[in-house]
């Protein structure tokens, strides 16, 4: 017992020793450069019409939709779960039936996909097949995914969710 006692001083004064602040330096500090002002440089406005049109957020996110890739090439340790969860692809891991149904010649047993195989990425479905996907996966009920799920406009116009 008494060892212990000695051996948890011991520690102690070491780790007391070992966070001690280091000594600063007395050096005088270097005085401030002063600031020049300056000038800061005038924007025109554009003219009235010159001003783009905003764009609606509908034709905006389509936009965007119809940027994300429509094929992707599988990297070691990947499978379709985590493919359909890229924020690029679907942003839903549940989703993952829709490329293994769009991919079939491809993919005999969707739990053994295999490094540098190309995957189709389907981006033109309907409800029916996002909730039939989602059911296989084992998503819960009602079958829909979150808000930030990657779907076609019209998809999400029916599902009454904003842009």
């Amino acid at each position: 017992m008494k060892r212990y006692l000695i051996f948890s001083i011991l520690l102690l004064a070491l780790l007391a020793a070992g966070c001690a602040k280091k000594p600063v330096d007395p050096a005088e500090p270097e005085p401030p450069e002063p600031e020049v002002a300056q000038p800061e440089p005038e924007i025109p406005e554009p003219a009235e019409e010159e001003k783009p049109e905003p764009m609606d957020k509908r034709a905006l996110y389509e936009e965007v939709y119809n940027a994300l890739p429509t094929s992707h090439t599988v990297e070691k340790g990947e499978c379709l779960w985590w493919i359909a969860e890229y924020n690029e692809i679907y942003n839903d891991p549940f989703m993952w039936p829709l490329i293994y149904k769009d991919n079939r010649d491809q993919i005999d047993n969707p739990d053994l996909i295999y490094p540098d195989q190309v995957f189709s990425i389907p981006r033109d479905f309907e409800k029916n097949e996002l909730t039939e996907s989602r059911r296989e996966a084992g998503a819960p009920q009602p079958y829909l995914p979150d808000e930030g799920a990657r779907l076609p406009a019209e998809l999400r116009e029916d599902l009454g969710w904003s842009f």
